[in-house]
C-alpha cells in the first residue's frame, strides 16, 4: 500500500492542469487530487480567451450593419445593451466551469475548492487546514495581470476586470501596446466607447512582424482608436467625472476609466516552492526542464506559471506531455516551436513562424506578399485592407513564416500553421490549387517576391 494519498496531486484548475489531471486518472488510472481557490477553467474560460472572444463578437456587428445596409438590407441599429450581453456572458461562464467541474468528476479526480502551498517535496497544505500527500505535484497555477508601480494605480482596471464592467464607460484610456491593449481597444471601440492607448513604443505588437503590426495600426487609427506613442502616466488621480491623467504627450486629460495592459506574471507567489528548493525566476516563473521538471523531482510545472510560452493551447500540450513522461513511461519533451497565434484585433492578425526581421538576421530569405482591399468590405464601401505575408528560406525554400492581418486571420493560420508545422516549401504552396474567390488564395498564388535579403 502506498504512503501517499495520490499519485498525483495538482495546484491549479485551468486548462493545463484539468486535462492533465483527467488524462492521468481516466486513461492511466492515477489516483488524482486536485486544487483550485478560485473558479474552474482557469484564466482562459473565466477571465480570458472565451469571454474575450465572445466580447469580440458582440463588438463587431456594429461594421455588419453599416455592410448590410451598403449590400441592400434595411436595417438599422441602436446602442449597444451592455447589461443584456454581460448577463448572456457571464451565464455562459458558469456553464462552462460547470463543464469542468464535471470532467474532473467523471474522470474520478477528487475536487478541492481551497488554496494549495507546498510544504515539502510531496506535501501540500490545503487552506482548508488539510495536508496531502502525493508522489508527484503538478503547477498549474496560471498567471495574473500586473499594474504598473504608480501613485493610485489601483484607480485602473486590469484585464480581469473587465468582464464585471457594471456598465460601458464612455471613455477609456488604455495603456499598453500589446495583443491585450490591442484587442480590448478594438473590443470597446465597436461597442461605443470612445479608446485613447497610451504605449511607449514606436509602435504597438512589439515582436510580431513589422509589416504586419504596421498595417494592423493603421487600420485601428482608420476606425477611430486614439493611438498615442511614446505616451506614458506621470500622475494619476480622482476626479469629479473620472480619472485625471497627466502623461509625457505633456497635457492632462480626463477619462471614465483607465485600464492597465501593461503585463502579467506567474501566480507563484507564497506557494512556498523556493523554500522546498524550486527555483523561480525574476519574475516568479517556475524554472523547468524540457519535460517541465522543476530542480525537484518530484515536482513539475505547466502553463502561464513558467512563463514559457502564455497560451492555453499551450498550457494543454505541456500537460499532456507531462503525463506521457510521468505516467505513459514515455518521456516526451515539450514542443514550442512554430506555435500558430492570433490576435483578435479588428481586423484579426494570425501569425506562425518567424517575422521577416528575425529571419532576416538568420539567413537569406524571400518575402512574398501583398495588401489589398477584400471584396466583401471593397463592396461595401469600406476602406479595409489585408495582408497575406510568406517568409521563405532562400537556402532550401522553406517557407519560415506566414502572416496575415484579414478578418477570421486566426481561423487562416490555424489551417497554414499545419503546412508551416510539416517544413512545406514555397513550391509547394504554389503546387496547391486556389480556392477562388478568397483572401486566402493569394497564399498560393504569390509568384514572384516583393523583396530578398
Amino acid at each position: 500500500m502506498s504512503d501517499f494519498d495520490y499519485d498525483l496531486f495538482v495546484i491549479g484548475g485551468g486548462s493545463g492542469g484539468v486535462r492533465a489531471a483527467r488524462v492521468a486518472a481516466g486513461e492511466y488510472g492515477a489516483r488524482v487530487g486536485l486544487a483550485e481557490e478560485d473558479r474552474y477553467g482557469g484564466t482562459c474560460v473565466i477571465r480570458g480567451c472565451v469571454p474575450k472572444k465572445l466580447m469580440v463578437f458582440a463588438s463587431s456587428y456594429r461594421d455588419t450593419f453599416q455592410d448590410a445596409r451598403n449590400y441592400g438590407w434595411e436595417i438599422s441599429d441602436g446602442p449597444f445593451d451592455w447589461h443584456l450581453f454581460a448577463g448572456k456572458m457571464r451565464s455562459e461562464l458558469d456553464r462552462l466551469e460547470g463543464i469542468y467541474r464535471n470532467l474532473l468528476d467523471n474522470s474520478g479526480v477528487e475536487k478541492f475548492d481551497a488554496r494549495a502551498t507546498i510544504k515539502d517535496a510531496h506535501t501540500v497544505t490545503l487552506s482548508t487546514g488539510e495536508e496531502k500527500m502525493a508522489k508527484h505535484i503538478l503547477i498549474a497555477t496560471g498567471g495574473r495581470p500586473v499594474r504598473p508601480e504608480l501613485e493610485n494605480a489601483e484607480l485602473g482596471l486590469v484585464s480581469d476586470d473587465i468582464f464585471h464592467m457594471d456598465a460601458l464607460p464612455r471613455s477609456m484610456l488604455i495603456v499598453g501596446g500589446g495583443y491585450i491593449a490591442c484587442e480590448f481597444a478594438c473590443i470597446l471601440h465597436g461597442m461605443g466607447v470612445d479608446v485613447s492607448m497610451y504605449y511607449r513604443g514606436g509602435q504597438i505588437l512589439n515582436g510580431f512582424d513589422d509589416e504586419a503590426r504596421g498595417l494592423v495600426a493603421e487600420q485601428m487609427r482608420m476606425r477611430g482608436v486614439g493611438m498615442h506613442s511614446g505616451a506614458s502616466i506621470l500622475q494619476m488621480d480622482e476626479r469629479e467625472g473620472g480619472i485625471c491623467v497627466k502623461s509625457t504627450l505633456g497635457n492632462e486629460k480626463i477619462f471614465d476609466k483607465v485600464f492597465f495592459a501593461t503585463g502579467r506574471r506567474p501566480n507563484t507567489d507564497n506557494m512556498g516552492l523556493e523554500d522546498v528548493g524550486v527555483k523561480l525566476g525574476r519574475n516568479g516563473a517556475v524554472e523547468v526542464d524540457q519535460y517541465s521538471q522543476t530542480g525537484v523531482p518530484s515536482i513539475y510545472a505547466i502553463g502561464d506559471s513558467t512563463n514559457r510560452v502564455n497560451l492555453t493551447p499551450v498550457a494543454i500540450r505541456e500537460g499532456m506531455a507531462f503525463v506521457e513522461t510521468v505516467f505513459g513511461g514515455n518521456p516526451t519533451p515539450v514542443d514550442h516551436e512554430l506555435i500558430p497565434s492570433a490576435i483578435f484585433t479588428q481586423p484579426e492578425m494570425g501569425t506562425v513562424g518567424m517575422t521577416e526581421e528575425a529571419a532576416r538576421e538568420q539567413e537569406e530569405i524571400e518575402v512574398y506578399a501583398t495588401s489589398f482591399k477584400p471584396m466583401q468590405t471593397a463592396f461595401a464601401e469600406r476602406e479595409d485592407r489585408v495582408m497575406m505575408k510568406l517568409v521563405v528560406s532562400k537556402k532550401n525554400r522553406t517557407v519560415l513564416g506566414c502572416h496575415i492581418v484579414a478578418p477570421q486571420a486566426g481561423e487562416m493560420i490555424q489551417l497554414a500553421g499545419i503546412a508551416i508545422k510539416m517544413g512545406a516549401t514555397k513550391e509547394q504552396f504554389d503546387q496547391t490549387c486556389a480556392v477562388h474567390p478568397t483572401m486566402s488564395e493569394e497564399l498560393v498564388t504569390m509568384r514572384t517576391p516583393v523583396r530578398t535579403s
